[in-house]
C-alpha cells in the first residue's frame, strides 16, 4: 500500500483501533504495526488495512514499518518500555522517515509536570520524558494529552459490577473532581489530525469531557442515564489498593500507575476541563450521562 497520505498506526487497541475504523471509513490508507500476526491482525486486514509485524523497541522493524509512510500515530499500552519506544521512533523517523505528521499519545498529567516533579507515576514520568525526546527530534509532532478515559474499567466494568450489586460506584477519589473523556472523542481528534496534520504541527491538545464533576455528581449522571439510583462510596486508598487493585494481578508498573492515578484524583489533580475536542473536530465531547446511557446493557446486565 503506497500513498502520500499513508498512515502508520501503532498501539491499535482502544483509541488506535477506533482511529483505524474512522480512517478506513474515509478510505484513508492505513498500515498497522502489530506484535503478532494473529486473529486481531486478520481483523485489521478485513478492514482494508495493511498489517506489518514489528516491535517499537526494535529499530529495524520500525524502519521497515515507516517505509512509504507520511503520517504516524505513536501509542503503546502502559509499559516500562515507553521511553525506549519513543526514542527509537524519533531516531528512526529522523534517519529513515519522511513524516509530515507524528501524533503522540501522551497523558493530561504531563501538563502539570516539571523536570523534577516526583508525585506522578513512573508511566507519567515516561510520557513527560518521551514528549521531550520527540520535541528535540525536530519531527512534525502533535501531542495528544487525554485525561482519564470514560472507557476505563474503573468507570465501566468495575463500576457496572458494584452498580448491579449495590447501586454504588466505589472508588478512592474523595471529593476530587474529574472530567473523563470517551475513547471515541479522543480518536476523533487523532483521526482529524492525521487526515490533515499541517495546521496542527507543534500543538498540544488537552482532551477532557465537557465539564468537571466530583464523584457524587458523576453518580448522579449515572442515575439519570440508567433510570435507577446510583451513589458514590468513597473507599480509603490503601484499602482499595490492597482489597481491589492488588487482586487484579496487574504487572507492578501498571498497578503503580493506576494507584497513582487514584491518588492524584483524590488530590484534585484531575480537576481540568478543555474544549479542545470541539475545537479540533467541531463536535463537543460526550457527556458522562450520554456515554452511560448508550451502554445500559453493560451497567444493568
Amino acid at each position: 500500500m503506497v500513498a502520500r497520505n499513508l498512515v502508520l498506526i501503532t498501539g491499535a487497541g482502544g483509541v488506535g483501533r477506533t482511529v483505524l475504523d474512522q480512517l478506513r471509513a474515509q478510505d484513508v490508507p492505513v498500515r498497522v504495526m502489530v506484535r503478532r500476526d494473529d486473529e486481531r491482525a486478520a481483523e485489521f486486514r478485513a478492514l482494508g488495512a495493511e498489517v506489518v509485524v514489528g516491535d517499537l523497541t526494535r529499530p529495524e522493524t520500525v524502519a521497515a514499518a515507516l517505509q512509504g509512510v507520511a503520517r504516524m500515530y505513536f501509542a503503546m499500552p502502559v509499559s516500562p518500555d515507553h521511553l525506549l519506544a519513543a526514542t527509537v521512533v524519533a531516531t528512526v523517523a529522523r534517519e529513515y522517515g519522511q513524516l509530515d505528521g507524528l501524533v503522540d499519545m501522551s497523558q493530561m498529567t504531563v501538563s502539570q509536570m516539571t523536570a523534577t516533579s516526583t508525585a506522578e507515576s513512573h508511566q507519567q514520568r515516561l510520557h513527560w520524558l518521551a514528549e521531550q525526546v520527540l520535541n528535540w527530534s525536530g519531527l512534525p509532532v502533535v501531542h495528544i494529552r487525554p485525561t482519564s478515559f470514560l472507557d476505563n474499567p474503573l468507570f465501566t466494568t468495575v463500576a457496572a459490577q458494584s452498580i448491579r450489586e449495590s447501586g454504588t460506584i466505589a472508588l478512592p477519589f474523595g471529593t476530587g473532581r474529574t472530567s473523563p473523556v470517551a475513547v471515541g472523542d479522543v480518536a476523533r481528534v487523532v483521526a482529524t489530525v492525521l487526515r490533515d496534520p499541517a495546521p496542527h504541527i507543534g500543538h498540544v491538545y488537552e482532551l477532557t469531557g465537557p465539564r468537571t464533576v466530583d464523584m457524587t455528581e458523576m453518580a448522579e449522571e449515572f442515575s439519570r442515564a440508567l433510570g435507577r439510583p446510583v451513589t458514590y462510596v468513597d473507599v480509603p486508598l490503601d484499602e482499595w489498593r490492597t482489597e481491589v487493585l492488588a487482586k487484579v494481578g496487574l504487572p507492578p508498573h501498571t498497578e503503580q500507575h493506576i494507584a497513582t492515578m487514584a491518588r492524584l484524583h483524590h488530590e484534585n489533580r484531575y480537576d481540568r476541563a478543555s474544549d479542545d475536542v470541539e475545537r479540533v473536530t467541531g463536535v463537543p465531547a460526550q457527556t458522562i450521562e450520554a456515554f452511560v446511557a448508550a451502554r445500559k446493557d453493560l451497567y444493568l446486565g
